[in-house]
């Protein structure tokens, strides 16, 4: 249980990273350059981490899975990104995707 609250913990830091990548603009801002590199940091620990127990193509399925719903999301929220029905289904889709994983691993 605790690998998979890791992976999901590590999940929300790969949205944390890619956020602040985006606001690094290309690396020129400090502040979000620092958070980039520090929750890039703590995501692939915790990943790394998780997949001691996991199965390798479940944790990087399940993370970046997390990292591309949740980045969808961000870019919807934060920078006015487009929400339209095709990107929303292909955003469920993912998440459906997840959850099968999930209860097809032991």
């Amino acid at each position: 249980m605790m690998a998979w609250i890791a992976l999901i913990v590590a999940g929300v830091f790969e949205v944390v990273w890619a956020t602040a990548m985006k606001q690094s603009e290309g690396f020129t801002r400090l502040w979000p350059t620092v958070v980039t590199l520090v929750a890039v940091t703590i995501s692939f620990g915790l990943l790394l981490w998780s997949m001691r127990t996991l199965p390798l193509g479940t944790a990087y399925a399940v993370w970046t899975g997390i990292g591309a719903v949740g980045a969808f999301l961000a870019g919807i929220a934060l920078f006015g990104e487009a929400a339209s029905p095709a990107r929303i289904i292909a955003a469920l889709l993912i998440l459906a995707g997840l959850v099968i994983m999930k209860s097809a691993t032991a």
